[in-house]
């Protein structure tokens, strides 16, 4: 750090940084930086940087710092890589499934905005499974939000607004196929509409449940259509005997 010479603090920072040394890497470079600013020096230090910061695991500062390195150096050696660091730092950011998946939206938005713009980069591939890692992750929140709605059932003290846990459950799994249509999910989530539309029809009085009841059979129909051999089919054609059973003592 005493050292005037800014060239020879900057192959410091340099081995320091490939021996793992963060802190005396990040010291250097914020001191050299200024210095070295639009130079080919410099851009490797602001590279080097955000890299440090990655590794110190302070990820939403990295991220930061790699797309303040893109905009510095938008033609610089590092592009790619620093666009692609920039996106797994939200990855590495994202929390477990019980938690707030804010982050998780984030880095899924990261990560498809550096295949858009870098569809030849050499992370594509690593970041679309990445992806998809993270889309299996907020299709299990919202799994777990759905399954909660229906074991939850007729309890209202969770309805402030009205409304029902098997309606809630519904359209809770409806948005989720929707919004992610080739989930390995798809068929757990349509089993838990069927069974809460029949709960549903079975809950109603007895102006609604004739309809109810008619959207149970529709819907065991589409299930067994979609689902010939689905591990829930003997459960499901219970479920469509007895809506059929009540809907003919009508």
């Amino acid at each position: 750090m005493k050292n005037p010479d800014t060239d020879f603090k900057y192959e410091m920072a340099k081995q320091y940084f490939f021996q793992n040394k963060n802190s005396n890497t990040s010291f250097l470079l914020n001191d050299i930086m200024p210095a070295l600013k639009g130079t080919e020096k410099g851009d490797e230090a602001a590279f080097l940087s955000a890299m440090t910061q990655y590794q110190f695991q302070d990820y939403i500062v990295a991220s930061d710092m790699f797309k303040k390195y893109m905009a510095q150096y938008p033609t610089g050696v590092f592009v790619d890589v620093a666009h692609f660091y920039s996106a797994l730092s939200l990855y590495m950011n994202t929390p477990q499934i019980e938690l707030d998946q804010t982050s998780t939206y984030q880095a899924v938005s990261g990560l498809q905005n550096y295949i858009e713009s870098s569809y030849d980069g050499q992370f594509v591939e690593k970041a679309r499974d990445m992806i998809y890692e993270l889309q299996d992750k907020l299709v299990m929140k919202e799994f777990q939000a759905a399954k909660l709605y229906y074991n939850l059932g007729g309890y209202i003290g969770n309805s402030t607004m009205g409304g029902n846990n098997y309606e809630a459950c519904i359209v809770t799994s409806e948005n989720a196929i929707k919004d992610y249509p080739y989930t390995k999910m798809k068929e757990e989530f349509s089993f838990l509409i069927l069974k809460s539309k029949y709960n549903l029809a079975q809950q109603s009085v007895k102006d609604k449940m004739k309809e109810r009841l008619e959207n149970t059979i529709d819907e065991y129909y589409g299930f067994l259509n979609e689902y010939p051999s689905s591990k829930y089919l003997d459960e499901a054609k219970r479920i469509f005997e007895k809506a059929q059973d009540k809907y003919k003592s009508l």
